[in-house]
């Protein structure tokens, strides 16, 4: 073997670690794979919904949670206006 195959072949195993490093540090193509042709494509999240019971119960602590608020600086303001 000579030594300008020696050298074709370890900057080919070196481009192949460099791809697969770059694959795995999230920074390759997933979609194209080292052919060129169509490989890995991940799949798009699924967008999460809410069911209506859920809505209306969150609606209603965020409510209470806004009243609790108006009371506590309700109260503040008074305590305030108090001392002065």
């Amino acid at each position: 073997m000579q030594v300008s195959q020696i050298l074709a072949e370890i900057d080919n195993e070196i481009a192949r670690l460099q791809q697969a490093r770059r694959l795995l540090a999230g920074e390759g193509d997933l979609h194209l794979a080292r052919n060129g042709t169509t490989g890995f494509i991940p799949s798009a999240k699924k967008k999460r919904t809410l069911s209506a019971d859920s809505k209306k119960r969150i609606a209603e602590a965020m409510k209470r949670r806004w009243t609790e608020r108006r009371k506590l600086a309700a109260k503040a303001a008074k305590v305030e206006k108090a001392a002065k």
